[in-house]
């Protein structure tokens, strides 16, 4: 089973940026479209941002404008580039590979200072 690891978190000043990268141990290519989710404490995990296996975006209100998802399938890896980041975006940002299922990955904490 692909598995996924998560990288780039940490912590940055309000108007900042992050770019948070997810590398796969397998082709990325089979899976219908990898996402970015994010989960704040006490608060359901929400879809952030994703992509299709054809290159089609999808992102939540809360961060078009600012967040751009990418893709290099050559190299198994998924990209978040988080621009004018707010305090509200502290998170623990997942990667996710959804197929028939959903593969996870551990998470990378993203924390945004006011």
């Amino acid at each position: 089973q692909v598995r996924l690891v998560e990288s780039g978190g940490g912590l940055v000043q309000a108007g900042g940026s992050l770019r948070l990268s997810c590398a796969a141990s397998g082709s990325i290519r089979s899976f219908n479209a990898m996402g970015w989710y994010r989960q704040a404490p006490g608060k359901q995990r929400d879809l952030v941002a994703s992509i299709t296996s054809s290159g089609s975006t999808n992102y939540a209100d809360s961060v078009k404008g600012r967040f751009t998802i990418s893709r290099d399938n050559a190299k198994n890896t998924v990209y978040l580039q988080m621009n004018s980041l707010k305090p509200e975006d502290t998170a623990v940002y997942y990667c996710a590979a959804m197929g028939r299922g959903a593969i996870w990955g551990q998470g990378t904490q993203v924390t945004v200072s006011s």
